[in-house]
């Protein structure tokens, strides 16, 4: 079956975007994921399309209201036991681990936040998983909901050219991914690392490891302290 994605947004033109091209647009044309961009505003009952009012208690910005948000989800998720995710910069961090298992299911369905937010009690009602791609504010959710599509849909089986290239990247065995280099041997005054060219597979192997290593810990010492624990004593 293949994998499908629907995504509720105010600004559904903005889909599939990237992943139209490359890999994932070849995938999409094979049949192997389908993405439906479903305009959240075609849920609102009034004559201006409403979809969003003031937050109660007052202060800045709009809300979008929980009826209508209800009205676009339970139309999209009819019969539908797909996870359904809510872009927004208060969510748990999007990891790798979570990717692979929305890409081990049947599909997702994405709401994309806009304004000030969305009314809580729809994300408790329909039990929307609120997830963050970083620790920034984007100006809504549809940036962030590329890129979890980005990460599941390369990782579907057929999709890469070499589905072990994505077993040997970032993240995958919670170390940072090693450095690369390729022709010319060369390039102004840099040679490639001698251990690369020696056909040692066991010794570049280790090589490899062992820059993870070294990358992790300058560059991310909150994930090399979950990989390389320290040891008592």
């Amino acid at each position: 079956m293949a994998f499908r994605a629907s995504v509720l947004t105010l600004y559904p033109e903005m889909f599939p975007g990237h992943l139209g091209f490359s890999l994932a647009g070849k995938a999409m044309q094979r049949g192997q994921w389908s993405l439906d961009a479903v305009q959240i505003r075609d849920f609102a009952t009034d004559k201006h399309r409403t979809v969003d009012d003031t937050p109660a208690g007052g202060g800045a910005g709009m809300v979008l209201k929980p009826d209508v948000l209800a009205r676009a989800i339970d139309s999209t998720c009819q019969n539908d036991n797909r996870p359904r995710l809510l872009m927004s910069p208060r969510g748990r961090p999007l990891t790798q681990q979570r990717v692979r298992e929305l890409a081990a299911g049947d599909g997702v369905v994405i709401v994309c936040g806009r304004f000030e937010g969305v009314d809580q009690r729809v994300i408790e009602a329909r039990g929307l998983e609120e997830v963050s791609v970083g620790d920034y504010v984007l100006s809504g959710g549809e940036p962030a909901a590329l890129i979890v599509l980005d990460a599941i849909i390369r990782i579907l089986p057929g999709v890469m050219g070499n589905d072990l290239s994505g077993l040997h990247e970032s993240f995958e065995g919670g170390l940072l991914e090693h450095p690369h280099y390729t022709r010319p041997q060369e390039w102004e005054g840099r040679e490639i690392p001698s251990i690369l060219t020696s056909g040692n597979h066991g010794a570049i192997e280790k090589w490899r490891h062992e820059e993870a290593v070294r990358l992790t810990r300058e560059r991310r010492p909150d994930l090399f302290e979950k990989v390389e624990p320290k040891k008592n004593g």
